[in-house]
Formats: C-alpha cells, sequence, structure tokens
C-alpha cells in the first residue's frame, strides 16, 4: 500500500510517501527550491520522494491532499457573498480550488508522462483532519484528546476531537472569520514583522516585556463558555476583503490583517526597521500570554469534557513551543504529543495517515520519533563535491571524527554539522545543525554575527542527552522535536548562559541515542570532555531554508565565518581554505 501525501497550492508545500503505514521519506518543497515557505505545487518533493523510494507514480495507491476544497462549501460561498467585497479575493480562491482538483494532470505534466500513467486515487481529506491525523496517528496513545489550531484551512481555524484506536471523532470546531492564529499573526504584524511565519519573533520578544495589555486584547478575543473563542471582527479585515495570500516565485506574501481599529487602540504599527520599544515589548508579552490563555482555555474545557488524561496538538498555532512547554502545569493533561511538523507542512503526512488509518482501518503503528526523512548523501558524494570545488578536507572514521569535533567545540568553535536525512518540520535536529559550546557567555553574539545575523532577542537552543533532562530542566519530559519551552534550574543557567533564554527558560530537544546515535555520540564526548551534555543547536542556514545538500552547505559555510564543517566523516577548517 503506497500512499503519496501532499500540501499543495499553500504555504509550506510538501510531500512526503506512506509506504505500508510507515513514512519512508518527506520533504518540504523549500529545501529544494531555497526560497523560504516556498507555495504552491510540490513537483520536486514528488520527484525526490519517489526517487528515494525508488519507485514510479505508476506505483501509487492512493494521493491525498491535506485539504479539501468541498468542506464547508454552502458556508464559503454565503460568506464569500454576504461579508466579502474584494472580488479578486473570490476569483483567486475559486482558481486555487480548479488547481486543486486537477491534480493528476499537474503531476503528469511535472513528471513528463502520460496523464492514464497515473492510477491512483486522489483524496482530499479536511485539513483540519489532516492536522489531527499528523498528531494523534504519529502518538503513543491508544485514545486521546485531540487539538488542531491554526490560522484557517477549508473554513476552519481550530477543530478539536477524540482519538481511539485507528479513528478520529472530531466534536466540535471554530469556523471562519474567528481564529486564534489569525489573532497573533495580526499582531505580529502590527509588531512590524510582515512576513509569512514571522509569529515566532513575537514569542522570542515577549520574555523582555510585561504582559500589562491583556485586559485590552480580551476586547479583541473573546473566551467563551462553550471552552473556545470567537473574535470582535471589527479589528480585522478578513472577513470583509479576505486574506491576500500570495506567491509569486514560490514566496506566501500576506496581506495585512488588522484594520484601523487596533492602530486606533493600540497606537501607531511598528515600522518594520523601527527599533524595539518597551511598548512593543509589552504588547508582544501581552498577546503571548493571552495565546496561551486561550490555549489552556481551551485545553481544560476538553479535557473536562472528555475526561482523557493524554492530548495531541497540532496546526500552525502548536509551533508555540513557550505553550507547548506549559500544557502539563495548566491543564489536567498528563502525557502530551506534538509532532515534527504541526504547521501546514505536515498535512502532507497527516492526510496519508488519515486515510490508511481512518479511512482504510489500518491499525496505529506507534509513535514516531524520527524527523530524518529528507535527502541523503554518502561520503563519496560529499567527497566529489569538496574536490570539484577545490576544498581541503579531513576524511576519517566515525570514532576518530567525533573525536575531533568535540575537540573543536572545546575550544569554543562554532561549527556546522552535516549528517545523513534532511529534517523534515521546522527545526534542525541534529542532521544540519550549527552547533557550539553552550558554556561560552558570548557564543549567542558569535553566531549571530558570524553566520545569522537575525535579532538579537532571539534566543539558542540546546540539544541535551535524554538521561540528563533532570540535572538542568525543572520539568522532566520528551521533546523529541525542540517543541517545547522549559524553565531551566536556576543553578544551571549560569553556567549554561549561551542557550538560556532571558526568562531562564529553554526550548530542548532530547537526544536519544536509538535514534539520533551519531549526534548523540558526539554530545556524550563533548560531556566527558566538559561536563556538560549539551550543546547549542541553531539550524545550518543563512537567511534561507535549512541546507539541504552539501553544496548548500559548503556554501554557507564558505560565505560566512564558521570555524569549521563537518560533511559526513570529513571535516574541513577555515583556516585551511
Amino acid at each position: 500500500m503506497i500512499i503519496l501525501g501532499l500540501n499543495t497550492y499553500h504555504g509550506d508545500s510538501s510531500a512526503c510517501l506512506l509506504i505500508n503505514g510507515k513514512i519512508v521519506n518527506a520533504i518540504e518543497e523549500e529545501r529544494i527550491r531555497r526560497i523560504k515557505h516556498w507555495a504552491g505545487f510540490p513537483s520536486e518533493s514528488i520527484k525526490f520522494c519517489l526517487k528515494d523510494a525508488g519507485i514510479n507514480i505508476s506505483d501509487v495507491d492512493y494521493i491525498t491532499i491535506g485539504r479539501n476544497p468541498s468542506a464547508h462549501f454552502v458556508k464559503k460561498i454565503f460568506s464569500s457573498l454576504k461579508k466579502i467585497t474584494n472580488f479578486s479575493f473570490i476569483k483567486d480562491r475559486v482558481s486555487n480550488i480548479k488547481k486543486i482538483t486537477s491534480l493528476k494532470s499537474e503531476i503528469a505534466k511535472e513528471l513528463g508522462v502520460d496523464k492514464n500513467e497515473i492510477t491512483a486515487e486522489i483524496i482530499h481529506i479536511e485539513h483540519h483532519r489532516s492536522h489531527m491525523a499528523s498528531a494523534y496517528f504519529a502518538s503513543p496513545f491508544e485514545e486521546s484528546a485531540i487539538l488542531s489550531i491554526d490560522g484557517f484551512g477549508d473554513f476552519s481555524s481550530s477543530m478539536i476531537g477524540i482519538g481511539k484506536g485507528n479513528k478520529i471523532q472530531v466534536l466540535d470546531s471554530v469556523t471562519y472569520p474567528h481564529s486564534l492564529g489569525v489573532f497573533y499573526t495580526a499582531f505580529t504584524q502590527f509588531l512590524g514583522y510582515p512576513y509569512y511565519g514571522d509569529e515566532y519573533k513575537v514569542m522570542g520578544l515577549a520574555p523582555y516585556g510585561n504582559p500589562i495589555y491583556v485586559e485590552k486584547l480580551k476586547k479583541v478575543l473573546k473566551l467563551t463558555e462553550d471552552g473556545l473563542f470567537n473574535l470582535d471582527e471589527s479589528y480585522f479585515l478578513h472577513s470583509k476583503e479576505g486574506v491576500a495570500m500570495t506567491w509569486d516565485n514560490g514566496a506566501p506574501d500576506l496581506g495585512r490583517i488588522y484594520s484601523d481599529k487596533v492602530s486606533k487602540e493600540f497606537g501607531t504599527p511598528r515600522g518594520k526597521s523601527e527599533p524595539l520599544s518597551q511598548y512593543h515589548k509589552d504588547l508582544a508579552a501581552s498577546v503571548q500570554q493571552y495565546c496561551e490563555d486561550a490555549i489552556f482555555h481551551i485545553l481544560n474545557n476538553l479535557q473536562k469534557s472528555t475526561g482523557l488524561k493524554n492530548i495531541c496538538i497540532a496546526g500552525g498555532v502548536a509551533q508555540n513551543s513557550v505553550a507547548n512547554g506549559k500544557i502539563l502545569q495548566k491543564t489536567k493533561f498528563e502525557k502530551v504529543y506534538i509532532p515534527f511538523a504541526g504547521y501546514d507542512a505536515g498535512t502532507a503526512i497527516g492526510s496519508a495517515l488519515y486515510l490508511y488509518n481512518h479511512k482504510l482501518g489500518f491499525p496505529k503503528n506507534g509513535l514516531i520519533t524520527n524527523a530524518y526523512l529528507g535527502s541523503k548523501f554518502t561520503d563519496a558524494e560529499i567527497e566529489n563535491v569538496l574536490k570539484a570545488e577545490g576544498i581541503k578536507y579531513e576524511l576519517h572514521n566515525e570514532a576518530i571524527l567525533i573525536e575531533k569535533t568535540a575537540e573543536l567545540l572545546v575550544e569554543g568553535a562554532v561549527i556546522g554539522w552535516f549528517q545523513g536525512r534532511t529534517e523534515f518540520g521546522p527545526r534542525a535536529l541534529g542532521n544540519r545543525s550549527v552547533l557550539t559550546n553552550p558554556g561560552r557567555p558570548d557564543a549567542k553574539e558569535q553566531i549571530n554575527a558570524k553566520i545569522k545575523k537575525r535579532e538579537s532577542f532571539r534566543p539558542f537552543a540546546p540539544s541535551i542527552l535524554r538521561e540528563y533532562v533532570s540535572e538542568y530542566f525543572e520539568i522532566e519530559d520528551d521533546s523529541y522535536f525542540m517543541e517545547k519551552v522549559f524553565k531551566i534550574k536556576q543553578d544551571k543557567r549560569e553556567l549554561i548562559p549561551a542557550v538560556t533564554h532571558f526568562d531562564g527558560t529553554g526550548r530542548l530537544q532530547t537526544v536519544h541515542k536509538d535514534i539520533s546515535p551519531k549526534y548523540y555520540a558526539l554530545i556524550d564526548k563533548f560531556r566527558e570532555k566538559t561536563g556538560f551534555p549539551l550543546l547549542l543547536n541553531t539550524s545550518f542556514n543563512e537567511n534561507e531554508p535549512i541546507v539541504n545538500t552539501p553544496k548548500e552547505a559548503l556554501d554557507c559555510f564558505l560565505r560566512t565565518e564558521m570555524d569549521a564543517i563537518i560533511l559526513g566523516n570529513c571535516i574541513v577548517h577555515r583556516k585551511d581554505q
């Protein structure tokens, strides 16, 4: 049973292959095309998945898409005719639906095959059901409450339900125009971060402020007695004008969401190059706090109504790792699972899992902890790239490589670490990472100066050996995909300043020997030399998608000031070039 799952004609376009219930590969189109959040048809991702698995499109039994144009169709038409006055928006939506429904022709054209060779049945899975499936069917639970929450998808912004065995039951949903994701994005734009996916910057800025405007925000978004929420539409433009998302050359561009009423009540919007004031920091803190309040309001009511102790969460808002780290404290849920791609890229996987488990009736395959699903390269392929570029390098067996890399890290070097398969999802998890010593007080400044050149308030994250979590963090939990932020213990914060955020927290990745053996061995060797069972881990990129190929990694190394790069078992030193 072969299922090709897609997220298409939307931001974070992607593809995956599910073979007999197992995800064998997955990749986001941005990694190949080198444009962040690439939107449109994921032709290169499809080609990669088929080639990597050694199959042809004719071998595929089903093609799933994490969107269903017919979902809430009557509501969509009625709302558009009643409220939306921007008819170009309606025209764009109709065009998008036509593209989704003519998928076989598009695939055939991109693959250079006859349309009749594609015998797979195309299945459209509602957006939020795809999100829910990406979390529940990847979780270790046989029964769990489920929350999907994001901006919008198929006219809904949130959906709650129950997963039991191989079935998902939807209990309720929040429909257009009400959305917690839209609320957060609107204030992200207001705070001077206009680009698609900038919400994480507000989350990083929030600890520098005080949440003194929460009461004011309660007029914008209201929590309701049924355990959900609604927006005061007068603060937003989307219900009347639609959300203008375009993707010229594949880069998604989201139009302004908030109305002039926000400016009247919250002041002049910040320009993206304008200095940050304390007011901006306090507003960011307030938006983050109230977003958390809304999430816990939903979760507590869901737990109370279901009586369940497990929770699975997906959707764009599920990427709010600060909120995720507080779930066990702020709700009565006892265990939580969040997938490695909770945002829209993950609907490619979720739609495939929903078909396989819920519709076709196959049993769950159990916990998914491995996000290493993308491109991979042999040492021979890496050496060919280095030789072609005239780069001096050392080739070692793994034991010596680990020893030498650990020595570099002890000395305070900033290194690029390129290993195995590319990660699927927003985080580098030790295969496409930039690493350094977390004990260096100046490490954050060094990485920003040498490579990232990003906002100074944004934190860097620790990768820690699973066995040592309780020594460094106030809460002990698995965080396979760097999806939760926890408080670092008071007596450890000064020891690891490079990964301790302003508020004493860290967005941790727990590194497991059976999941990431080479990365585990490197951190363990670093522990032997320094006593620290963790490293600073940030994504291997420079204002671009995370590097995918050896050539992209080498190019990033050469145009930045990293001290060394480790590609497979090859070491390249800055001083030798």
